[in-house]
């Protein structure tokens, strides 16, 4: 039968990380060379983090998929059971969720109210990074979230066809 391998993500993981400390590496030698402190990335470190942003995304996935599926897919319906683990760690998921939603809407309120008429005030006490991390802190907590409910909450089903089977895969 079919098996999830963690191998290959967990090297894809590690060549990332190896990648992205070349680049920030590259660019401090870069930095020393000049004497300066140089603001912007050059474009051969902006392909490499762009290349270990992908392998890191893979590799997040595949172990994704092998704690959710299994080391090993087994033919039939499988049911999950819940324990009290899971149930708490939705609640803190939730919860803060909640909270970053909150500071979430703050942020963006507090950027338009504090002062319409002088964007670049706004801007230095209030920067769009912090709202767009803000934003990707809650999009992994339903991220989490789904997971959880996916892994501990729903039966697993497993269709095993024939090779000689109707479809052409």
């Amino acid at each position: 039968m079919y098996r999830n391998d963690n191998v290959i993500p967990t090297f894809s993981l590690l060549f990332a990380v190896a990648i992205f400390v070349t680049a920030m590496l590259n660019q401090q030698h870069i930095n020393r060379l000049a004497g300066e402190n140089v603001d912007h990335l050059s474009v051969g470190g902006i392909g490499l983090i762009a290349f270990a942003l992908v392998l890191f995304i893979y590799g997040f996935i595949g172990l994704l998929s092998n704690w959710l599926e299994g080391q090993e897919l087994r033919p039939g319906i499988q049911q999950p059971e819940p324990g009290s683990a899971p149930l708490v760690a939705g609640i803190v998921l939730s919860l803060l969720l909640v909270m970053l939603s909150g500071f979430f809407v703050r942020l963006i309120t507090f950027a338009y109210a504090a002062n319409p008429l002088k964007p670049a005030e706004v801007a230095a006490a209030n920067p769009t990074w912090l709202q767009g991390l803000v934003f990707a802190a809650m999009m992994l907590v339903i991220a989490f979230l789904i997971a959880l409910y996916k892994k501990f909450y729903l039966p697993e089903e497993v269709v095993a066809e024939d090779e000689k089977g109707d479809f052409p895969w």
